[in-house]
C-alpha cells in the first residue's frame, strides 16, 4: 500500500480545499474550506460560475449575504462529491461576537436545509475564541454541529470540549512555524522533525487529554508543513489535508505506523471547566497560541473582504 492507504487504515482523512476536482481525485470522507481556500477557488474559471450564479441570484444584496449564499453554493457541490461533511466557516470578523455567530451558523444552516441538505452532514466552524466556543456551546445544544479552527493550544482544546463541540481543528503547521521563526538560526530541522516537531507534540498532548477523560469531541489535525507532521501524528481521529500533501503520501510507499491511540488504563473525569477569566489569562500567557490566534483571525478577515471585493465588482 501507499502512505495514504496506510494512513487510511489508522486515521479518517478530510481534504482541505475547495477544488472540486481534487475532491474527486483523493476520495476523501470529509471536506474542509475557509474563507482563503474559496477566495483561491473563484479566482479560477473553473469555479466562477458559482461566483456569477450567487450574485445574479441576489441583485442588490450585500455583499456579505451573497458570500453567505456562495459558501454554501460551495458546500452543497462538495457534499456531492464527499460521503460524509462538509465545514463552513462563518464570517471571522464575528469571532469575538458569540450572538451574531450563533446567528450566521443558523441562517447558513437553513441555506444548506433549503437546498436538500440535512444538518448532520455540515460542520459550522467558528474561530476558537472564547466567544467562538460559546457561539459553538449554544449551536450544539441546538443540534448544529461545529468545527472550532484556529487552535494552537490545549486551553482552547479544554474550552471546546466544556463546550461539547462536535470537533477541533488543532493547527499544526502554524504552530511548527512560529517556533521556527522564534528559534531563528538555532533551528535545528532534523532535530525537530516527527515527534518533535512542536504542532505535533500540541496535538498529541491535546488528543492524550481527550482520550484520558473520555471527551468525545473529535481531534482534526490541520494545517500541515510537510508529509512527516502527518505520519507522525497517524492515528489521530481525522486529519485535514491539502491535495499537495496527498498527492506526496499517494506517490510514496514510506510506512504509516500508528502512532496515536487511546491511553491504557481506566478513563478519569476532565478537570473543572474552565471559566472565562482562567481561559483569558492562560491563553494570554500563551505567547504563541495568542499571537497565532489572532494573526489567523486577521488573514481570515482580509481574505474575506477581498472576496465581498470581488462580490461588488460584479454586482457594478
Amino acid at each position: 500500500m501507499n502512505s495514504l492507504e496506510q494512513l487510511r487504515r489508522h486515521t479518517t482523512v478530510v481534504a482541505d480545499t475547495g477544488d472540486f476536482d481534487q475532491l474527486a481525485r483523493f476520495n476523501p470522507q470529509d471536506a474542509t474550506t475557509n474563507p482563503s481556500l474559496v477566495l483561491k477557488a473563484v479566482q479560477q474559471p473553473r469555479y466562477r460560475p458559482l461566483l456569477e450564479q450567487a450574485v445574479a441570484a441576489h441583485p442588490g444584496a450585500a455583499a456579505s449575504t451573497v458570500a453567505e449564499h456562495l459558501l454554501v453554493a460551495f458546500g452543497v457541490e462538495i457534499l456531492q462529491l464527499v460521503p460524509g461533511r462538509v465545514s463552513t466557516e462563518i464570517d471571522p470578523r464575528l469571532s469575538h461576537d458569540s450572538a451574531a455567530s450563533v446567528a450566521t451558523a443558523q441562517r447558513l444552516i437553513a441555506l444548506y436545509a433549503a437546498a436538500g441538505v440535512p444538518r448532520a452532514r455540515v460542520l459550522i466552524k467558528l474561530a476558537s475564541t472564547w466567544q467562538g466556543i460559546q457561539a459553538a456551546r449554544q449551536l450544539e445544544a441546538q443540534a448544529i454541529h461545529t468545527n472550532l479552527t484556529l487552535l494552537f493550544c490545549l486551553t482552547q482544546a479544554r474550552a471546546c470540549a466544556d463546550a461539547g463541540v462536535q470537533l477541533i481543528s488543532p493547527f499544526v503547521g502554524r504552530i511548527y512555524d512560529w517556533f521556527k521563526k522564534t528559534a531563528g538560526g538555532s533551528w535545528d530541522e532534523a532535530a525537530m522533525a516527527g515527534p518533535n516537531d512542536p504542532g505535533v507534540r500540541s496535538v498529541n498532548e491535546i488528543y492524550r487529554h481527550y482520550k484520558r477523560h473520555g471527551i468525545r469531541t473529535e481531534v482534526m489535525a490541520a494545517s500541515f508543513r510537510n508529509s512527516g507532521q502527518i505520519v507522525a501524528l497517524a492515528g489521530c481521529d481525522l486529519m485535514t489535508i491539502s491535495p499537495a500533501l496527498l498527492a506526496e503520501l499517494a506517490q510514496t510507499t514510506t510506512p504509516v505506523p500508528c502512532r496515536l491511540a487511546p491511553p491504557a488504563g481506566e478513563v478519569t473525569p476532565p478537570p473543572p471547566p474552565l471559566t472565562q477569566a482562567a481561559f483569558e489569562t492562560a491563553l494570554a500567557a500563551d505567547v504563541m497560541a495568542s499571537a497565532k490566534l489572532a494573526e489567523g483571525i486577521a488573514q481570515f478577515i482580509a481574505d474575506t473582504q477581498a472576496l465581498e471585493h470581488l462580490i461588488r465588482a460584479r454586482q457594478g
